[in-house]
């Protein structure tokens, strides 16, 4: 048998902190021939990345240090290894490429400057050749209008195609190991599923060996000829994939393949009252030009879309970046500007001033995908989720208003004991918890929830929208549900509306969207998003 390409031995990892050693990673260890992709899966502080950044010394030494273990890239060791040795090996025969394209692209850098640079620094390509190099490669990984985009900023990138030259870049030098860190999270399902197929193609056109990071299973499933499971800085499981998938044998293992969002949204109650109905909604932006700033155009980013949402019934809403879900989202709530009529309850609302709405805010609450962004990081958890009830004058006093804090929080599934900690000492799901108790506490009667378990782990995920079903079946809340993530959809959703470019392209009950969609585009949404396909989508999302 051929000697593997990649070879981790007994890897550890420590990281110093003020409360002393956290042991991140311990004694793992795990081949990668060449030719071949290996994938590691767990939740958020397995230890994934860490284990990867690793291989090419990219930790933050020397609060990070290797206690003991090795990590050969051809025989050769790199752990330890002078930095010389690393600088000629990163980039050229092993790439890396991230979650997150704009922490590895130069905001003040074109397109163009970035990818030649690796030319220049491994290869000492002439600036013509660089050039030329440069647009194959661009070319190569998809992007459209390459010659166009050469002088292009990355800011001036769709999500999408900031990824895929950030792919050029790492494919330069033809690397013999591509380290991809949740190179998809952040993208829509559809530009998801294109880049999945691109890696696939580029993988057998390099003849290349892929370290993929991941805690999206279906994602596994298709890329992946082996599996490491990491649970808390160790692997418990390393199988080929289908045997993994067919019969998992670490309790772990079988968690995550159990997590998936499943069941099916309530069943909704006939005849329920309207809580929120919407006629022809409109939010257009200006768009000024010149030196008098004249309105020259206008961003249609909700473009006449008529909608109602029901006692105890959920609205889903998906469509790709840039579709206008969210605009459509904070028009219904009056928190941005729009044109047409929207009722709360029966009463029109679309010309109410500040004040006259105020009455009606704690009738309709929001939740953001990011909780760690919407929580303040200087309130305590007990403080966050009484603001609301001071500003609506709710509890006569601090000790009643207490009792309604520990009564909440006790429904979300924490701990009422931890309402004196900080929003930093909570986990991802346990911040979305909070960010639901200070919604739920208020007893609202709608509830947009804006892509709410995307940041989370699938496991979270589920847990999440078990808990937001149970909420809606007490209290027979209305949701507006946004997201991209056509599963989530599909486990909460009694409606369905999808949009595209700020319009309606198809709207019904979700069972009929997801079983028979009749439009290209919903069909397109479907199969990225269930069988990881593009079809017949190009990367059209907003920048």
């Amino acid at each position: 048998m051929a000697d593997p390409l990649l070879s981790i031995q007994d890897l550890s990892v420590d990281f110093a902190t003020p409360g002393g050693l956290v042991h991140a990673v311990r004694k793992v260890s795990f081949d990668i021939a060449a030719g071949e992709t290996l994938a590691l899966v767990g939740e958020s502080g397995s230890g994934k990345s860490v284990s990867a950044l690793s291989v090419l010394q990219l930790l933050p030494y020397p609060t990070a240090s290797h206690p003991d273990g090795s990590a050969r890239f051809e025989g050769e060791e790199l752990l330890g290894a002078d930095e010389a040795t690393l600088r000629a090996i990163r980039g050229n025969d092993i790439a890396m490429i991230f979650q997150e394209p704009m922490t590895s692209l130069n905001p003040l850098h074109t397109i163009e400057k970035q990818v030649n640079e690796v030319l220049f620094v491994h290869k000492g390509l002439a600036r013509q050749a660089a050039r030329a190099r440069t647009l194959e490669l661009l070319k190569l990984v998809g992007l459209n209008n390459a010659e166009q985009r050469l002088n292009a900023y990355p800011h001036e990138l769709s999500g999408g195609q900031r990824q895929r030259v950030m792919i050029a870049m790492a494919l330069a030098n033809e690397p013999k190991l591509l380290i991809a860190d949740e190179p998809t999270t952040a993208l829509d399902v559809t530009i998801q599923a294109q880049i999945l197929e691109l890696l696939d193609d580029l993988k057998a056109k390099f003849e290349m060996s892929i370290l993929f990071i991941t805690h999206d299973l279906g994602i596994v499933r298709k890329m992946a000829d082996r599996v490491a499971v990491m649970q808390q800085g160790e692997i418990v499981e390393l199988r080929e994939t289908e045997e993994l998938f067919a019969s998992p044998s670490h309790s772990y293992t079988k968690q995550l393949l159990d997590a998936e969002p499943s069941g099916s949204a309530l069943a909704p109650v006939r005849n329920a009252p309207k809580v929120v109905q919407a006629d022809d909604l409109k939010v257009h932006f200006p768009i000024k030009a010149g030196l008098m700033r004249r309105v020259v155009d206008h961003v249609r980013a909700v473009d006449g879309i008529t909608l109602e949402v029901r006692e105890g019934q959920t609205v889903g809403v998906v469509g790709e970046s840039g579709s206008g879900k969210t605009t459509l989202g904070l028009a219904l709530l009056r928190l941005i500007s729009s044109d047409g009529p929207i009722e709360f309850e029966g009463q029109a609302i679309e010309g109410l001033r500040t004040k006259e709405l105020r009455p009606l805010r704690r009738e309709m609450q929001i939740v953001f995908q990011d909780p760690y962004g919407s929580l303040s990081p200087r309130m305590s958890i007990a403080q966050i989720i009484a603001e609301g009830l001071k500003v609506h004058g709710i509890g006569d006093t601090a000790a009643a208003r207490d009792e309604m804090i520990i009564r909440v929080m006790e429904e979300v599934g924490l701990d009422p004991d931890a309402r004196h900690r900080y929003p930093h000492e909570f986990s991802g799901g346990q911040r979305q918890r909070v960010a639901i108790a200070r919604a739920l506490v208020l007893k609202p009667k709608f509830i947009v929830l804006d892509e709410p378990t995307s940041a989370l782990d699938r496991s979270v995920q589920a847990q999440i929208i078990d808990l937001l079903r149970g909420l809606q079946e007490k209290y027979k809340l209305a949701y507006l549900f946004i997201s991209h993530d056509l599963k989530v959809v599909r486990a909460i959703s009694n409606h369905v509306i999808v949009m595209q470019n700020g319009k309606v392209v198809e709207q019904g009950p979700a069972t009929e969207i997801f079983d028979a969609p009749r439009e290209d585009y919903t069909k397109a949404l479907m199969a990225a998003a269930f069988d990881l396909a593009a079809v017949g989508v190009g990367d059209t999302v907003a920048t």
